[in-house]
């Protein structure tokens, strides 16, 4: 396949490279140098895959890992602009916990978890990348953190009941079937007393 075909299918994807490091290896005969690049791939919709890949040259590592990431994909499950729940995603010495936000807030990380939600196409979250600062290894604990997301309705199958949720903008606690609304609340400002 040449690199023309490659870079025509899939178009709407999106790569970044997030490290290139020349490795060597110790043999017999000496030392053999190659490039190692690390690649994260997104769609900005909901598709993100990573990947790593070494070769001689470094626009052939790239390539490579650009198709390792795009093999790996998977699916990022949304709350509106952000994720559903805090989750935390370890991979060998590191740690990435990710925490939603509200819609404004935009992406608080840094680095390669920054680049990893990002092309996921999530616009509000705070991260906070402990232990290792390996770019490599805290791309992989953000892949595993995203892969690990549940949305409310695989909870309500998972536990076999109907999870509460509290809409603030009616003011009202939804309950299985039941709606419940809050009349305590004043709907709107009180108004200044005479």
């Amino acid at each position: 396949m040449s690199e023309k075909d490659f870079n025509a299918r899939n178009t709407d994807q999106q790569e970044r490279v997030i490290s290139i490091d020349r490795v060597t290896k110790v043999v017999k005969g000496g030392k053999n140098m190659r490039f190692r690049a690390a690649v994260v791939v997104g769609d900005l919709k909901g598709k993100v895959g990573f990947g790593v890949s070494k070769s001689i040259e470094v626009p052939k590592a790239i390539r490579k890992a650009i198709e390792s990431a795009k093999k790996a994909q998977i699916n990022v499950k949304f709350l509106g602009t952000t994720i559903p729940h805090d989750i935390e995603g370890k991979y060998e010495a590191s740690r990435v916990i990710l925490k939603p936000a509200r819609k404004g807030t935009g992406v608080i990380a840094g680095g390669a978890v920054r680049a990893v939600l990002e092309l996921a196409g999530i616009k509000d979250v705070v991260a906070k990348s402990k232990g290792s600062s390996s770019p490599v290894n805290a791309a992989r604990a953000t892949i595993y953190a995203l892969n690990s997301l549940m949305d409310q309705k695989t909870v309500e199958a998972l536990r076999g009941i109907k999870l509460s949720t509290y809409n603030t903008g009616e003011r009202s606690i939804t309950y299985g079937d039941k709606i419940y609304t809050n009349t305590g609340a004043s709907a709107g400002p009180v108004p200044d007393k005479e």
